[in-house]
């Protein structure tokens, strides 16, 4: 089978520069699959769980694309956060409703420096990220917040966990910003990063030895990743429904278990890789108008890829 391949009040402080350094918040892709549920994501929640309650620094590191990001934004409730800020700073403010739950209850601030971050430039992230978290529990508890009276939200105070996300891109110097600013502040931290970042902290005695925890986020296991894949087949729409054809189903449940077992074995536990073989399967069947998604349909979206992580 020959296929074709894809040729005045404290708002301000909260929405006056909105994101950092006056970017603006991101705007999640349109039709992010729902966040599913899985075994390391359970685990990298108890990690944060200990480590903001205990207030270390912990250490998380794993593969590209396995899901730390995606894991650590589910835990922050960083997309509620950022469609709640984006609703308060636009015209319609008033329909912004409460602070969302997952905010409150994790009180967590998420942080991504970029990659030509200077020290300024961290020394203004840092207890921007944290003060917005803070000011949205007082905000939640008191209306309108005062500094005087509740001086927690300056200071960070009600801020329990910072996680710093591609922590690889943070110079000696930045690694140090991070350490002072968690020595000055009752929180924990969380740095994640690529597998070598343990070894690279490790030359760093004053920073290493404030390491109470680590965590190494690794792919799905081969069972578990056939249960997210026959998930998103059914929610990305690359499921034969019944009314195409009974006579064909038998055969067509058969190619689309064979084809899922393929995509598993293709990706190996990738989440970024299972997000780009779909969407390429997606454009196969698209071009080629086909209803079923078969193996040759897969190993077609994989000859369109150049595997990797």
């Amino acid at each position: 089978m020959s296929l074709l391949g894809p040729n005045d009040d404290g708002r301000r402080f909260l929405t006056g520069d909105i994101g950092e350094f006056g970017r603006p918040i991101p705007t999640p892709p349109p039709d992010r699959p729902p966040f599913l549920i899985t075994r390391e994501h359970r685990r990298f929640t108890e990690f944060a769980d200990t480590v903001a309650q205990h207030r270390y620094i912990g250490l998380c590191w794993g593969p590209p694309g396995v899901g730390k990001t995606l894991s650590a934004r589910q835990y922050a409730g960083t997309e509620d956060w950022e469609r709640w800020q984006r609703t308060l700073a636009s015209d319609k403010a008033a329909d912004a409703g409460p602070v969302p739950a997952r905010v409150l209850s994790a009180r967590t601030a998420l942080w991504t420096p970029t990659v030509t971050a200077t020290g300024k430039d961290i020394d203004r992230a840092l207890p921007r990220a944290c003060q917005q978290i803070s000011w949205a529990v007082d905000y939640h508890e008191h209306g309108h917040v005062d500094p005087f009276v509740h001086p927690q939200s300056g200071a960070s105070g009600l801020t329990r966990l910072l996680i710093v996300d591609e922590a690889d891109r943070l110079k000696t110097t930045g690694l140090e910003q991070v350490r002072d600013y968690y020595d000055r502040h009752h929180m924990g931290v969380i740095l994640i990063g690529m597998p070598g970042i343990e070894r690279r902290l490790a030359r760093y005695p004053q920073l290493y030895s404030r390491i109470g925890f680590a965590h190494e986020y690794r792919p799905l296991n081969p069972d578990e990743l056939t249960v997210v894949l026959t998930h998103r087949w059914h929610t990305d729409g690359l499921a034969t429904h019944p009314e195409q054809g009974a006579a064909d189903a038998p055969t067509d449940t058969l190619s689309q278990t064979v084809a899922i077992a393929a995509v598993a074995r293709i990706t190996g536990g990738n989440f970024r890789l299972v997000d780009r073989l779909l969407t390429q399967i997606h454009r196969i069947r698209q071009i080629n108008n086909l209803q079923a998604v078969t193996p040759e349909v897969v190993e077609a979206a994989r000859e369109a890829l150049l595997i990797g992580s």
